[in-house]
């Protein structure tokens, strides 16, 4: 089966699987994932990071960046009541109804709860009387509501525990993890916890077909044979602790659930499988976690000769943090393999996610004075700035980030590009440079720095090295004079961007195009339907790259109706703002 063909056949497939979502509980079947009907189910989800657990990364926090350290310090500045409002709103809000609802309507059929313990149970050094576990409502009411908003989209729910009592890693922030108290490998309370919350979240879903699977450790990153070499277990070559560990909490799953799917993650943030075969169960899924590598054969072979050797099926839990490029490259080549996916994550402060939560100057302020010290903000901006985040963080006060969504769920499967605003061209009409087509690079714009492989390569290069406004190649700076408005910059020989606009009537244009420049090198070259109208037009040189200035292009012919425009960079070396048509 050639790569068109094998593409084609798993799309179909996966179309098959969605008209299957209301045949019960998912299980393995051999190599596949499948519904109670024995039809594949290609699972493509995204995880809920930055909900019940808040990794600083995400909320631009570098510095003592776990969660309890971030909430520790926040009292410090406003105290424990106002904290406790800004941690209630930020769960009421992150995560609603119409969160779900959307991802629906985008094209996600699952979703991945990154659950920490302690909304469930409480540590270890808390509980009143030792040895026994106090239930808290707050985590169960919480997904009860998901799983209630899942099924109304008949989608299903994966519960994943991201933090574990006592922490599974040396990566702190992941887990929560507090250094100064005993870990889960080497607390025996901690490992009971775990295994008694695994046997109470299995006693009230065990009847829910749309609670997808369990995955039951996330990312574990421990050296259990040398911890001062191999902190996070990447070659760690038996794991045993690890699998044992899994083999209680699916013995006490199964004492009262036989029917769910439960996920393992393998060591080395869930790749690193030495030691943990055979399977000790018929229903089990393999997860991995991928990032930042190349997207080929290669790059998955150890996970589908894992599936292979166990005949069991694999769901890649965990991926994302990069460029749409990367993002459709991955996502074809996962499907081409029949690999499930759950992207991570669907919200942050960050623009390479479905949605961007907006930030604003009294976060802003808490933000620098929390990564660098300096002067104390005061109690009553610390509040404020808080309180407006957990408001920010509703969807509909997100930045949608379509861009994101199509190279996820269109742009793997096909080749065609779209306008990604809505483009009327009359007298004076304005098109920005940064409103270029939705697609593939090469079919939408072309750039030849993509996509972030350093673990493949060993050198970060972030595509868009703006990282903002949209998170394909094509580098982007926002315009410090001009509020909201941004621009191309940085743009190299070759480069090019197609726009898809519908001329209102046809006629002879003047193209004025706004850039800026510090040298005389720069080219542009128009194509209109692929057609060249306009060679290698010298770009003014205006003694500043952020200084921006029109110039014009005469005598442009444009037929009536819709038609691409392609501006590309016979010489690069300059920044590109916008195009106005003048008739």
């Amino acid at each position: 089966m050639n790569f068109t063909k094998s593409i084609l056949y798993t799309f179909l497939l996966s179309l098959l699987s969605f008209t299957g979502f209301s045949q019960g509980f998912l299980k393995a079947g051999g190599k596949k994932i499948v519904n109670e009907k024995g039809e594949n189910v290609l699972l493509r989800g995204i995880g809920l990071g930055g909900w019940m657990l808040q990794e600083g990364y995400m909320l631009k926090i570098n510095k003592e960046s776990q969660q309890y350290r971030i909430r520790e310090r926040i009292e410090e500045l406003m105290g424990p009541k106002q904290t406790q409002e800004f941690y209630d709103a930020w769960l009421a809000n992150h995560t609603r109804k119409i969160d779900v609802d959307s991802m629906k309507r985008w094209g996600f059929n699952s979703i991945r709860l990154p659950m920490h313990y302690n909304l469930y149970t409480l540590p270890v050094d808390k509980e009143p009387v030792a040895g026994q576990n106090t239930w808290l409502e707050k985590g169960f009411a919480l997904t009860d509501s998901l799983l209630a908003w899942c099924k109304a989209n008949k989608m299903y729910l994966i519960l994943d525990l991201h933090a574990a009592p006592g922490g599974q890693g040396n990566d702190v922030n992941i887990a929560d993890r507090d250094p100064s108290k005993p870990y889960l490998w080497d607390s025996e309370a901690n490992q009971q916890k775990t295994i008694a919350l695994w046997k109470k979240l299995a006693e009230r879903y065990k009847n829910e077909p749309y609670i997808g699977a369990y995955d039951i450790l996330n990312e574990p990153n421990y050296g259990f044979e040398n911890p001062t070499e191999d902190k996070n277990g990447t070659k760690e070559k038996t794991n045993a602790p690890l699998r044992k560990l899994m083999v209680e909490i699916t013995k006490a799953i199964r004492e009262v659930d036989q029917k769910h799917i439960i996920i393992i993650e393998g060591n080395g943030w869930g790749n690193n499988y030495n030691g943990i075969f055979p399977l000790w169960d018929k229903n089990m899924v393999l997860s991995y976690h991928k990032y930042w590598n190349y997207n080929d054969q290669n790059s998955i072979a150890h996970i589908l000769k894992a599936r292979d050797e166990q005949n069991a099926p694999v769901w890649l839990g965990e991926t994302g943090e990069n460029s749409n490029v990367w993002f459709t490259d991955a996502i074809r080549l996962l499907e081409k393999n029949n690999i499930g996916w759950s992207w991570w994550p669907l919200k942050k402060i960050g623009s390479n996610n479905p949605m961007e939560i907006k930030s604003n100057p009294n976060y802003d302020a808490l933000v620098r004075y929390m990564n660098n010290g300096g002067n104390k903000p005061k109690d009553s901006n610390v509040y404020s700035g808080l309180m407006e985040l957990a408001i920010y963080s509703k969807l509909e006060n997100t930045i949608i980030h379509r861009d994101v969504i199509d190279a996820m769920i269109r742009q793997p499967f096909s080749n065609e590009t779209k306008a990604f605003k809505a483009s009327v061209i009359k007298d004076k009409s304005i098109v920005y440079a940064v409103d270029y087509d939705l697609g593939k690079n090469g079919f939408a714009y072309f750039d030849t720095d993509t996509a972030d492989y350093h673990v493949s390569t060993g050198k970060r290069s972030a595509g868009n090295r703006g990282r903002i406004y949209r998170n394909d190649g094509v580098d982007i700076a926002k315009d410090s004079i001009r509020y909201e408005k941004y621009y191309v910059n940085q743009i190299e020989n070759g480069e090019w961007l197609q726009y898809t606009v519908n001329v209102a009537q046809k006629g002879t244009y003047t193209l004025k195009l706004n850039t800026a420049a510090d040298n005389a090198d720069g080219k542009i070259t128009i194509l209109i339907d692929g057609k060249e109208v306009a060679k290698a037009v010298a770009v003014p040189n205006t003694g500043d790259a952020k200084k921006f200035m029109p110039f014009e292009i005469k005598n442009i012919a444009l037929k009536a109706g819709k038609q691409k425009i392609k501006v590309l960079a016979a010489t690069g070396g300059y920044n590109f703002s916008y195009i106005q048509f003048v008739k």
